[in-house]
């Protein structure tokens, strides 16, 4: 009777373990689906807002600063909000999240050429597939990293409102530089916390809105390091 209970037992913890891998398929699945449709949202908007003459039109009014600040308010919105919202609520915002960060990115269109975004999109493209693969499969706890990439975050935030008064190229050329390191570790970072997320457990609707904010995290960690790429490795037009 011990050697027929035993396979018994290992049949069921295997299929539990297969329960857990597919739902956790699923739930990843669904977080990158609403990323990549946000992302392509954006570009969407970007482009015709870019090549409309919408962007133009607006670029010189006081419009644009509504614009540039609403995807700001927008995320605070929903990282603090986000426990009051229902998911059809959150995923309502996050889409108007994605449509407004399209007309505030419509500039790459105007300033660098088509040629030049379009290498640069594949090149972010395989960088955050690489490194979100590795933040979901790898055994290594990355939250040790995460306080470090943060103050890099921050460093970078500050070094950008300074370089707004002062124009230094050699300044935007070193945040750029330190940008693509910190926003490539911090998708592996965000790929990892996601995952751990997952297993916190919680009901349906909740687990519909935490694939909604696990696919902002990755969505801003992409656009970034797309910015950040696009001014060292992008070509202005004439």
């Amino acid at each position: 009777m011990a050697l027929g209970s035993q396979p018994r037992w290992t049949v069921q913890s295997t299929g539990a373990q297969v329960g857990i891998d597919v739902g956790l398929r699923d739930y990843m699945l669904r977080v990158y689906n609403y990323m990549a449709s946000g992302l392509a949202l954006t570009g969407i908007v970007a482009y015709v807002a870019a090549f409309s003459g919408f962007f133009e039109s607006i670029s010189r009014t006081p419009l644009m600063w509504l614009i540039i600040l609403a995807p700001l308010g927008l995320v605070m919105w929903m990282s603090y909000g986000i426990q009051r919202m229902q998911a059809s609520t959150a995923q309502m915002v996050f889409w108007l999240f994605s449509g407004l960060m399209g007309l505030s990115l419509a500039s790459v269109f105007l300033y660098f050429t088509g040629a030049s975004v379009a290498r640069v999109f594949f090149i972010t493209a395989g960088t955050f597939a690489a490194m979100s693969l590795y933040g979901y499969t790898t055994q290594r706890d990355l939250s040790q990293f995460g306080s470090f990439l943060f103050m890099g975050l921050i460093g970078i935030v500050i070094a950008s409102l300074v370089n707004l008064f002062i124009g230094s190229t050699a300044l935007q050329f070193a945040i750029s530089v330190i940008g693509v390191l910190v926003f490539t570790g911090l998708t592996a970072y965000d790929t990892q916390q996601i995952k751990e997320m997952y297993y916190a457990g919680d009901g349906y609707e909740v687990a519909g809105k935490k694939a909604i904010m696990g696919a902002l995290r990755l969505y801003l960690d992409f656009i970034n390091l797309f910015m950040m790429l696009m001014q060292l490795l992008g070509t202005r037009r004439d």
